[in-house]
């Protein structure tokens, strides 16, 4: 649930929100890449309600302190807090971290994280400088090289799906394939209804 590419297209943080769990998602990612202020959290404090209400876990991009304060996992980039920082801020809760090339995958082998971000396997708008794609051979190769749950990140959509998955991700992270052509509520539970039916 990126907050940017919403407000692009005129989306309402929490409608889509909605939308998403009343769909069957049962884990979000508020991914918010402007600054966190007091309407942001405050954003953020609600959608943490509506995840606890529909029993979906909660994920917040780069601040393992707000995590903290909702209750929430974090997912982690390179240039942010290490995990083993962040683990000291949130305990048990979900640690997720990105990685982009060889190098980083198999370096956070060793660091203390539930699941690894891969990517971008594909093209993706989602970022102003996104790192270079690493394409589905690379995401097989290394696949392989460790144990924890692979998220594939990058472009993903429902048409290309079965082929990261098939090259060895556990999951898939998706953006741009969420943001229906209206952005309507209904649209929105409707394609990630289509997700879950495909993740099966």
């Amino acid at each position: 649930m990126d907050t940017v590419a919403l407000a692009r297209r005129g989306g309402v943080v929490r409608a889509f929100a909605e939308a998403l769990l009343e769909g069957g998602t049962t884990l979000l990612q508020y991914r918010h890449k402007g600054e966190f202020t007091r309407a942001v959290f405050k954003e953020m404090e609600g959608i943490a309600h509506l995840c606890t209400l529909a029993g979906a876990r909660l994920v917040v991009n780069d601040r393992a302190d707000l995590a903290a304060l909702l209750n929430a996992g974090v997912h982690l980039g390179q240039q942010d807090l290490t995990p083993a920082q962040a683990r000291r801020i949130l305990g048990a809760r979900l640690v997720g971290y990105s990685t982009h090339n060889e190098a980083q995958f198999t370096a956070a082998e060793t660091e203390g994280v539930d699941y690894l971000a891969f990517g971008p396997v594909f093209r993706t708008a989602s970022k102003e400088n996104p790192d270079p794609v690493v394409g589905l051979e690379m995401l097989a190769r290394l696949r392989p090289l460790s144990r924890k749950p692979l998220v594939a990140i990058g472009g993903i959509t429902r048409e290309t799906a079965p082929a990261v998955w098939r090259a060895g991700a556990d999951s898939v992270a998706v953006i741009g394939d969420l943001l229906t052509a209206e952005l309507s509520k209904q649209s929105i539970r409707k394609r990630i209804e289509e997700w879950n039916q495909l993740s099966r």
